[in-house]
This record gives structure tokens, sequence and C-alpha cells, in this order.
């Protein structure tokens, strides 16, 4: 299964309180932050949500 390097880069004051749940759920605490997640359905779906706020690359195994 693929991962996924997963960098908080903008702040989420001024967004929607829904996005600020979505940075968090990620694991992201504060900016430029990086975790790495598996690349599954539900994680790209938050990625997708929160796009304009993260960078997102893959990492090889």
């Amino acid at each position: 299964m693929s991962q996924l390097k997963i960098t908080w880069k903008k702040s989420y004051i001024g967004y929607e309180r829904d996005q600020r749940a979505t940075i968090k759920s990620l694991g992201l605490r504060r900016l430029n932050h990086s975790v790495i997640r598996h690349d599954t359905p539900i994680v790209r779906g938050m990625i997708h949500k929160v796009s304009h706020l993260i960078a997102v690359e893959e990492v090889a195994e």
C-alpha cells in the first residue's frame, strides 16, 4: 500500500470549522508539520477537502 506525506502549509484562520477539524483529524498540529498516512479513500477525501491548505507528495516504501 502506498503512503502519502501531508504537510500543512497555510493557516486555517478564516476558513470553515469543518476544515479545521479535517486538518486536526489528519494529525497535523502546526504549520509546516508533516505526517505520513496510508493512501486510502478516506484520507484522499480529507486531502481533497483541505487541498488549498496542505501539500501532498507520495512516499516510496
